[in-house]
């Protein structure tokens, strides 16, 4: 791969890999949280989601900033807020402070499942793009394994009270590294063409490799774009389609209970009668499969394609929800949970963990693909934040019930991609809407 678009996909999946830490941590530090602030069982639901309703803040602001100013330039202030919210959830002296930190962490993360995939997917060879936009998503699983390895680590270390406390400062370290290597990317030729800035975008193609800039540029010609510098509307009259498949995509991927499930995992342990410990160490084990899952699939998105994958880790799904649910309400086979929720992990990691960024950052066409990728985003951690403040509660009626309902809605996401998700693999993004229309 050349060294220019190499290092490009390198910085995307440092900001994957910060995403990752960031929605994994917390999973060590709600027992610290809970003892430390006093908080109950809704508390703590609101406590864990205040981040995600700021996740979900970023991804909604996102989209126009990044068609404007371009991904590359708004991450530069994104790696800024990733570090202000490690040193401030780190020394934060109240719940209030603390949950002012992590709004501005999920400010961070929200912006950046909207640019990170945006960059990735515009710089991208179409007949690569599934695996090199899905580095994405590898980092991601790499920064929640990381997580689950720091919190064990330092929860062994004999830091007493405020151990939880260290836990986010880790983060620390590469918000640091993604803010200095920004700095030494360039910008997409695609967006770069749309903003009329053809000298530029044609430098940025011989840089990343492209062997004939002048022939990829008349093909980027047929994006429209003002000489005025106005934006092209997202409007539903003519992306209706490529709008619908980013919900229903960012939606079922939530509807998992991937998130929910991450964020409060120990605490899952823990209720089918494992102790803290003994919890932390199983959610290494989680974690590892994550990454090692992923890595199949990166392997093999751009072969057998996105629909695919989304089919068969359906199927999965399904399995692993449906006896982890039996296991919660009958309270037998406690042993058998860790290998569902590693079966769980696996199917997901196969499927929509590398599908989702991948596949809506595909669907839109350049001159509003960054807000496509806001409205898939902003769905997802929508449905992230409803849905990790009331897990805690629903689990407190029954601890099964949660497992229950994702597991029925694997089942509708079988049957939904199945009849309406048409596969994208090595469609070339100026023919991506074309390709759209006639699915």
């Amino acid at each position: 791969m050349n060294s220019v678009l190499a290092k490009g996909v390198f910085v995307g999946g440092i900001t994957g890999l910060l995403f990752g830490f960031d929605t994994a941590v917390i999973a060590g530090a709600t027992h610290g949280l809970s003892v430390t602030f006093g908080l109950s069982p809704s508390g703590l639901g609101w406590t864990v989601s205040s981040a995600l309703w700021g996740t979900l803040t970023g991804a909604l602001l996102a989209g126009y900033p990044g068609d404007r100013y371009g991904a590359r330039n708004c991450l530069r202030l994104i790696a800024a807020m990733y570090l202000l919210s490690a040193l401030g959830s780190f020394s934060a002296p109240t719940l209030g402070l603390f949950i002012a930190a992590r709004v501005l962490g999920g400010l961070a993360i929200g912006a950046s499942t909207v640019l990170a995939p945006t960059y990735l997917a515009e710089i991208a060879p179409a007949a690569r793009r599934g695996a090199l936009v899905g580095v994405f998503q590898l980092n991601i699983v790499f920064g929640i394994l990381v997580a689950y390895l720091s919190n064990y680590l330092i929860g062994r270390a004999g830091l007493g009270a405020d151990a939880w406390r260290w836990k986010f400062l880790v983060a620390l370290f590469p918000a640091a590294l993604l803010g200095s290597l920004l700095f030494t990317i360039p910008n997409s030729a695609r967006w770069l063409a749309v903003r009329g800035r053809l000298i530029e975008a044609a430098d940025v193609l011989s840089r990343i490799g492209v062997a004939d800039p002048t022939a990829e540029l008349a093909d980027y010609a047929s994006v429209p774009r003002s000489n005025d510098g106005a934006l092209a509307r997202l409007s539903w009259r003519r992306h209706a389609k490529s709008m619908w498949l980013a919900i229903a995509v960012a939606g079922f991927n939530q509807l998992s209970g991937i998130n929910a499930i991450l964020y409060y995992l120990n605490d899952i342990f823990v209720a089918a009668g494992f102790g803290r410990v003994s919890a932390a160490g199983q959610a290494v084990i989680i974690g590892a499969t994550n990454l090692v899952f992923t890595l199949l699939a990166l392997a093999v998105i751009d072969r057998f394609g996105r629909r695919s994958l989304l089919r068969v880790g359906s199927l999965g799904l399904i399995v692993a929800l449906a006896a982890t649910s039996y296991i919660e309400l009958s309270g037998t086979h406690r042993d058998g949970l860790l290998w569902m929720l590693v079966l769980f992990i696996a199917s997901f990691a196969f499927s929509q963990g590398a599908v989702i960024w991948v596949y809506i950052a595909e669907i839109f066409p350049t001159e509003v693909r960054s807000r496509g990728q806001a409205l898939g985003a902003s769905t997802h951690w929508f449905m992230d934040a409803l849905i990790a403040t009331l897990f805690p509660v629903a689990a407190a009626y029954s601890k099964g019930l949660p497992f229950v309902f994702f597991a029925l809605a694997m089942v509708v996401q079988l049957v939904v991609v199945t009849l309406f998700f048409p596969e994208t693999r090595r469609v070339r993004l100026e023919q991506m809407e074309r390709a759209l229309e006639r699915a």
